[in-house]
This record gives structure tokens, sequence and C-alpha cells, in this order.
């Protein structure tokens, strides 16, 4: 069984019929589902995840968690090695890598899952497997593979989600 790390932007896609990466995120997620891997979301990507659903409601917030037990997904803590590892990350990377990617990448390097899904082709090459979905260069079918590729289109904070 693979260990699979969610970026935000996979899981606010999947939530959001509207949003331009939902069918290849839920693909993704689905794909990552069928063989049977565990499924991973940092605490970080996971408070990305609930600011728009806070903004409308504590029905909205109890939504992305009933969807996240279903899953199920396990919420995994920044520990003091995750966030100085998106540190250094930070450090090599500068504006190249945004300090909540880091957190994210930190988090699979810490793991050792064998891949991490996001909806961000904009990440440089980084030393882990970074799934992108949805991308232009993925257009064929939704969903691609790069090696030290990745992350979410925009901060998404203000995204429903």
């Amino acid at each position: 069984m693979a260990l699979t790390v969610l970026d935000a932007g996979v899981v606010i896609a999947v939530l959001d019929g509207s949003d331009v990466h939902h069918a290849a995120a839920t693909l993704a997620v689905a794909a990552a589902m069928d063989r049977g891997d565990d499924l991973v979301l940092p605490a970080s990507a996971y408070a990305e995840v609930l600011v728009a659903p806070h903004r409308r409601g504590p029905e909205a917030v109890a939504t992305v968690n009933a969807f996240l037990d279903a899953l199920p997904a396990s919420i995994e803590p920044a520990t003091r090695a995750i966030a100085a590892r998106a540190a250094e990350l930070r450090a090599a990377h500068g504006t190249a890598l945004r300090p909540p990617d880091t957190l994210v990448i930190a988090t699979v390097l810490a793991l050792g899952a064998e891949r991490v899904v996001t909806t961000d082709a904009r990440w440089p090459v980084v030393a882990v497997p970074v799934e992108v979905v949805g991308s232009a260069l993925d257009q064929a079918d939704g969903v691609g593979s790069r090696p030290g590729r990745g992350k979410h289109d925009d901060d998404r904070g203000g995204h429903d989600a």
C-alpha cells in the first residue's frame, strides 16, 4: 500500500464541482483509492481547505470534514522537523516555492510518501514525485505524473471549497 499526500487544491477542486480542476482532481483521488493508497492531507493544507468553508459557516466545515473522513484521509501535523525542512526548501528555492508549498513538500519527504497530488504545475523541480492534475501539460487525460514538479493554481484561500 502506497502513501499519497494531497495538496489543498486537489481537495478544494474535488469538493467544488465548478472548479476548473474538479474532474481531474476527482479522477486522481479515485485512482489513489483504487490503488489502495493511504491518503494524507498536511495540516497546513487542511487549514487552507477550510478557509472558504469557515466563511460560509459550520455546515460547510462539517461537509469538508465528512468528506475527509469518508476517504479516509488523515491529517498530518506540522512537526518541528517538517517546519525546519520547509524552511530549508524555501531557502533553496526562494520565491519559486511559497511557504504553504514548502510545508506540503516537507510533509511528503518526512513521511516518505510515494507521491503528492496537486493542481499547481508551477513548482520548480523538487525531490519528490509530483502528480499534477488538470494542468495544461496534461490536457489529454487531465492527470499527469512528472517526477519533481507540482501544486495548485493560486492561493485558493478565497476560493469556495
